[in-house]
């Protein structure tokens, strides 16, 4: 599981509210690799795993973001 995934289910299994929802954001760390899996497949394109990483991040991003806007 990827540390983006591991924050996600933290964040969920604390009891969150509609406000810290609102609030919540990756680490830096997650953030940071983010950045590097999208630099690395523009520049030399990514292994296998690392498209996967990448992907579920971004369904990840996706999925908060639908999040955020349901009242």
């Amino acid at each position: 599981m990827t540390k983006a995934y591991d924050e996600l289910l933290d964040f969920i299994a604390a009891g969150s509210t509609p406000a810290t929802l609102l609030k919540f954001q990756p680490s830096e760390e997650t953030k940071a690799r983010v950045q590097e899996l999208i630099h690395k497949e523009k520049d030399t394109g990514l292994l296998p795993e690392e498209a996967k990483e990448l992907d579920d991040h971004l369904r990840l991003e996706h999925l908060m973001r639908l999040a955020k806007v349901m009242p």
